[in-house]
């Protein structure tokens, strides 16, 4: 029989490897085969290096089916990394974003990210990227809000005639 061969092999090997990481069900089927291949005399270094595995993980998944069974090499509980914050520094950083920047010392009228970042590095010394403070906004409940860019010579009550909303904020019914 001939041998066949996948195009581009070692970029096809790492799309194969993304996507066995993709879902939990796929690692689950990884293990399951990384296991069969132990049970047929394969050593966990052979396995790890078909896989693409460190062979102290392979030996991880014997040990772990041989303790729990299949359940054993399913996904567990992953507790991630602590909070850098306890519970007070919280209430004290949701009470900040209640306040108005300026009063707290910052040059900026609205809260958003790259502001949240600067003001946790001032006052509580913690080094949290944008990304990370614009999930903090979203997890305390609140959200950006940007004011309407105004006109500057624009006349107010022109301005109110042709807005599209009423003043109570319903839009009206033409």
């Amino acid at each position: 029989m001939r041998k066949l061969e996948i195009a581009d092999a070692e970029v096809m090997q790492l799309a194969l490897r993304e996507e066995i990481d993709r879902s939990e069900e796929s690692r689950y089927d990884h293990r399951l085969h990384g296991l069969l291949l132990v049970s047929s005399g394969r050593s966990c270094t052979e396995v790890g290096e078909l896989f693409g595995e460190a062979a102290t993980t392979v030996q991880r998944w014997v040990r772990r089916f041989e303790e729990s069974g299949f359940a054993g090499l399913r996904e567990g509980e992953r507790s991630g990394r602590p909070r850098a914050l306890d519970d007070r520094s919280w209430s004290r950083i949701e009470a900040d974003l209640r306040k108005d920047p300026r009063s707290l010392g910052l040059e900026a009228n609205l809260w958003d990210g790259p502001l949240l970042s600067e003001h946790l590095r001032r006052t509580y010394g913690i080094n949290l990227g944008v990304r990370q403070c614009q999930r903090l906004f979203r997890h305390m409940g609140f959200r950006l809000r940007k004011p309407r860019p105004q006109v500057a010579q624009a006349d107010p009550i022109l301005v109110a005639a042709v807005k599209k909303t009423a003043k109570s904020g319903k839009a009206q019914r033409r």
